[in-house]
């Protein structure tokens, strides 16, 4: 869908819910488990907005990503990131074509639908300033030419919690760019036992055949699903409520630095995606509480001596959560 065609009437009410549990239907069949990040990606999806998954390697994000692609029929890349990746190795360059004496544009793997970002706190700050640019103008500048990306395009970038070693942490800064921080934990036992039963009869992320999967949705129906919970219903209570909770950030006890007002919209965009997961056309508190974690978590600075005691973020949310009074039904 280029951008000279107009935009699809809205997906609403009981379709746009039927065509996310269709979606999830088709990727659970690939990726076992984890129906938590699952649903939060489709969360990040629907507001359109962009996640970063923290999670060990091996725990099958990269079979995740691209089951979604195939249930969206959307296209895919994947980028490893690297010390050396330069920021024109994902959005182009211009090269010289002796055959028509000119010069031309070669385009990165930022020109897809899905990107899977793999370890982006490997690469230097330039290369991740280049791909957060890109997320957040949803346009590309190549030999100061500008070329804008067909939605749908989600960016879901990864990093490992554990090696610290040779990487390049995101500034605060940057992170806000993100809609959601997911994190990716170990697989149940029960998952895990059917994971190890794939594998041994010889499926596994890499050849796993994807072609099982249904191609149920289109680029284009993706962005009618986009204005479709764009156009969720938030009642002034709960969106007084949600940003209530944000505000309270900034003053509580043990957080250093509070979440600014992107950190007030990306609760109010999940939460209607949110709601939408959840099979309905309105907010509720609940909402709220739900996606609060991820759309918060990596937006706060814990004060130095909460670090020290090795308290975690999640826990100073949901200790929050409990103080900051919610709405009455």
């Amino acid at each position: 869908m280029s951008d000279n065609m107009p935009l699809p009437a809205p997906i609403t009410g009981e379709a746009l819910i039927q065509k996310v549990d269709a979606v999830r239907a088709q990727v659970a069949q690939a990726f076992i488990g984890q129906a938590e990040v699952l649903d939060q990606i489709l969360i990040a999806l629907l507001a359109g907005g962009h996640v970063l998954v923290e999670g060990v390697p091996g725990l099958g994000k990269t079979l995740l990503v691209r089951a979604l692609a195939t249930a969206l029929d959307c296209a895919f890349a994947r980028v490893q990131f690297t010390p050396d990746l330069m920021p024109s190795d994902i959005s182009g360059h211009a090269f010289y074509d002796p055959k028509s004496e000119s010069f031309k544009i070669r385009r990165g793997p930022i020109f897809t639908n899905l990107l899977l970002a793999d370890e982006i706190n490997r690469a230097p700050a330039k290369t991740q300033a280049a791909l957060l640019e890109v997320m957040q103008e949803q346009q590309v500048t190549i030999e100061g030419r500008s070329y804008a990306l067909a939605p749908p395009f989600l960016a879901i970038a990864t990093q490992n919690p554990v090696e610290q070693e040779g990487t390049y942490p995101l500034p605060e800064a940057q992170l806000d760019r993100f809609l959601l921080k997911i994190l990716m934990g170990y697989p149940e036992h029960e998952d895990e036992v059917r994971m190890v039963g794939n594998v041994s009869r010889g499926r596994n992320a890499h050849d796993f055949d994807l072609s099982q999967l249904q191609r149920v949705i289109g680029p284009a129906e993706i962005v009618a699903m986009q204005l479709g919970t764009a156009d969720v219903t938030v009642d002034p209570v709960v969106l007084d409520y949600a940003v209530r909770l944000v505000r309270a950030t900034r003053a509580w006890p043990g957080i250093a630095l509070g979440a600014g007002p992107r950190g007030s919209l990306a609760l109010v965009r999940a939460a209607r995606a949110q709601a939408v997961i959840e099979g309905r056309d309105f907010v509720t508190p609940d909402d709220v509480r739900a996606i609060a974690k991820p759309a918060l978590r990596h937006r706060l600075t814990l004060a130095p001596e909460l670090q020290i005691e090795g308290q975690r973020i999640d826990d100073v949310i949901a200790a929050l959560l409990a103080k900051v009074e919610a709405p009455r039904r």
